[in-house]
């Protein structure tokens, strides 16, 4: 496992304190049993560090100093990111109680200053509201529904990331109409191989360009229910 972080951090240009916090991640997420995750053994390596390091390749993660990642579950990327990028503030937003307790004890025992666990759906976050230069999320939604999530946090200028696998054609054309109801644009779609023999991991990116219009966020859950960018 050493050996394995050691090349990560060598590839992403992180010290020896930051391996040593990814570590101490991976070892909380073992001994836990209440971690909320069902790969805890070595494969988390690739699984949860390795894919979310892979997020550094685009400049608008590295440079991002407010973060935001939303339904952060065991807290991945969100605390990977944290560490490797320790002058940025990182928001981990995850709507259930138990998730929360344990990202609070992952933060405590892997020494994460700079991340704070957010106990809230993304649509009642107040807080947030237009503050986050970056929200990131991974296997939360469909991308009309991430648009509409992400928009109303970002700053004028400010990047969603999808962290995404294999996306249907309709989805990817949804959150393009989605993202332009919001006053977002889709910027980009990356191909990401984090690990050897990963499969279909891509980002998709998206700026925002303007104000949010008045609406948004709606009401929790309506997001889901009805979805911007698709069909009735």
């Amino acid at each position: 496992m050493s050996g394995r972080l050691a090349a990560l951090g060598r590839r992403w240009g992180l010290d020896a304190a930051q391996v040593d916090r990814l570590a101490r991640v991976l070892g909380v997420l073992a001994a836990d049993a209440q971690a909320p995750s069902a790969v805890r053994d070595a494969a988390a390596i690739d699984v949860h560090v390795a894919d979310s390091l892979s997020g550094l390749a685009l400049d608008c993660v590295r440079d991002a100093r407010a973060i935001a990642d939303l339904g952060s579950g065991a807290g991945f990327p969100g605390v990977v990111l944290a560490i490797a990028l320790p002058a940025a503030r990182v928001a981990l937003v995850e709507s259930a109680a138990r998730k929360c307790a344990f990202l609070r004890r992952l933060c405590a025992e892997a020494e994460i200053a700079n991340a704070e666990v957010v106990n809230a759906r993304a649509e009642e976050w107040r807080a947030g509201l237009q503050v986050n230069d970056l929200v990131v999320t991974r296997a939360l939604a469909a991308l009309p529904v991430l648009c509409e999530y992400a928009a109303p946090l970002l700053v004028d200028g400010g990047s969603l990331v999808a962290w995404k696998g294999a996306v249907a054609p309709d989805e990817a054309a949804a959150g393009e109409r989605a993202a332009a109801v919001l006053g977002m644009g889709a910027d980009r779609t990356v191909r990401a191989a984090p690990y050897a023999g990963s499969v279909a991991h891509q980002f998709f990116v998206y700026r925002k360009l303007a104000p949010t219009p008045p609406g948004f966020p709606r009401r929790a859950g309506v997001a889901r229910r009805r979805p911007l960018g698709t069909a009735d």
